[in-house]
């Protein structure tokens, strides 16, 4: 859906070649929230949580998670 090697104007403006990045991470989004149920997440049979690093060049990130009760 998002090539990487595409032209983006982002490209153009910021000098650099991760346009493709972006874009793929906003239809990703930042976050995801999984009820648990019973002290267990409660996710489907064929669902399981993933994460997945859209830019061009490695970087070092942090993992949050949050159990709000």
């Amino acid at each position: 859906i998002i090539p990487r090697n595409a032209h983006y104007h982002h490209h153009d403006t910021w000098h650099d070649d991760n346009g493709s990045s972006h874009l793929r991470a906003s239809m990703i989004g930042p976050s995801i929230t999984v009820p648990i149920v019973d002290g267990t997440l409660t996710l489907g049979t064929w669902q399981q949580i993933v994460v997945i690093e859209c830019d061009t060049r490695k970087r070092n990130r942090k993992i949050v998670a949050q159990i709000v009760y």
